[in-house]
């Protein structure tokens, strides 16, 4: 995930803004992680640089 989608991406739950955190990087990409709403906390997993934005209820192996 290129790091200028923080800029870009909002929480699909509530629309806050989002937060990364525990970041992995590789040659400028985030490729694993998390991505925290500062409003409602909602975590959404970066695995192999994909952000999972599906509500938690609707994600599968997260």
């Amino acid at each position: 995930m290129e790091p200028v989608l923080l800029e870009i991406l909002c929480c699909p739950l509530c629309k806050g803004e989002l937060e990364l955190r525990d970041a992995e990087e590789r040659e400028g990409e985030v490729v694993a992680g998390a991505l925290i709403c500062t409003s409602c906390g909602e975590r959404y997993p970066i695995e192999d640089g994909i952000p999972n934005m599906l509500p938690p209820d609707q994600r599968h192996g997260g």
